[in-house]
């Protein structure tokens, strides 16, 4: 199983003009509640066993941050959860790219979390998550994706 998670509350939309992944403050970035929201993740995420996960995150400072603060196991920002929201990004080869690694985790055991952006998600599965909201599938024996269920704190 892999979850899908959308970053913790960033608020706006998109990114600023001036937006470059090398400086996060050219972006837009988590608010003090989308970190509580993310510590609060993991800590429940801690408080059922999860640790020494697999955390990939997008290369957006808000997803990398939302994964150190989820603490369930080390950050590895991954281009192929970048986001391609405003034409930054190609959809379909993104989505292909996702589509596969999600896939790659047919027999995965570790807890694998991939961090990334709404449109990704929306693009893989059809479901338009909330902001820190967690979408649930898994990779079928006959190469399909499977949505198991998604999860938000109130």
């Amino acid at each position: 199983m892999v979850t899908l998670l959308r970053h913790a509350r960033a608020p706006g939309t998109g990114d600023p003009a001036n937006f470059s992944l090398a400086d996060c403050a050219t972006q837009r970035n988590l608010s003090e509640q989308g970190r509580q929201q993310a510590r609060l993740l993991g800590d429940a995420l801690r408080a059922v066993g999860v640790k020494d996960a697999e955390v990939k995150t997008s290369q957006w400072c808000r997803c990398i941050e939302t994964g150190k603060l989820l603490a369930v196991g080390p950050v590895q920002p991954t281009p192929l959860l970048n986001s391609f929201f405003a034409g930054r990004g190609d959809e379909s080869a993104s989505t292909q790219a996702l589509r596969a690694a999600v896939l790659a985790k047919v027999d995965s055991r570790k807890p694998t979390f991939f961090i990334t952006h709404q449109v990704n998600i929306t693009a893989l599965t059809g479901i338009v998550p909330a902001e820190g909201e967690a979408v649930f599938v898994r990779a079928t024996a006959a190469g399909t994706i499977e949505v198991l269920g998604r999860a938000s704190l109130p």
